[in-house]
């Protein structure tokens, strides 16, 4: 309208948007992180909790290799013991979460209070990243002496 006003602080559309989802961005990058958080916190913990039942239940695993099970079978009955944790925790955390959706239901961008597809995708991590820490414990007991532990009793 005016050639003789002066411009100040000139922008792009392009800077002007990035500037105004910078907080939203960073919002965003925070959730992540501590998602990521949690999801390790969760794993560690319960790595703790199967390799301390593990070291608990040394002569019992040692008495059924002695009498002839097969390493995969040992295996499989502690991943079953992780499972039966993950199973658990899951019962509790997916109507938590469910009902704590509604909450920020406000702040979710494009997503309804209730997606299946994140809860499933959410589940479904935590049962790998479960899976693979009690795959650890799980094959140390498969290292168990059957001599060393009958000897231990």
């Amino acid at each position: 309208m005016d050639s003789n006003l002066p411009l100040n602080d000139p922008r792009t559309l392009a800077d002007q948007v990035s500037r105004t989802f910078n907080s939203q961005r960073l919002a965003a990058r925070l959730v992540s992180f501590f998602g990521l958080l949690a999801l390790t916190l969760a794993a560690v913990g319960l790595y703790g909790a199967i390799a301390q039942n593990v070291v608990q239940r040394t002569s019992e695993i040692g008495v059924r290799m002695a009498l002839g099970a097969e390493r995969t079978q040992v295996v499989w009955m502690i991943l079953r013991q992780t499972c039966v944790l993950v199973a658990a925790g899951l019962a509790v955390g997916l109507p938590a979460s469910f009902f704590g959706s509604r909450l920020v239901s406000s702040q979710l961008f494009g997503l309804g209070a209730v997606d299946v597809p994140s809860f499933a995708g959410a589940a479904a991590v935590l049962v790998i990243v479960a899976m693979a820490a009690g795959f650890v414990p799980a094959m140390r007991a498969t290292r168990v002496s059957p001599v060393a532990a009958l000897r231990a009793e």
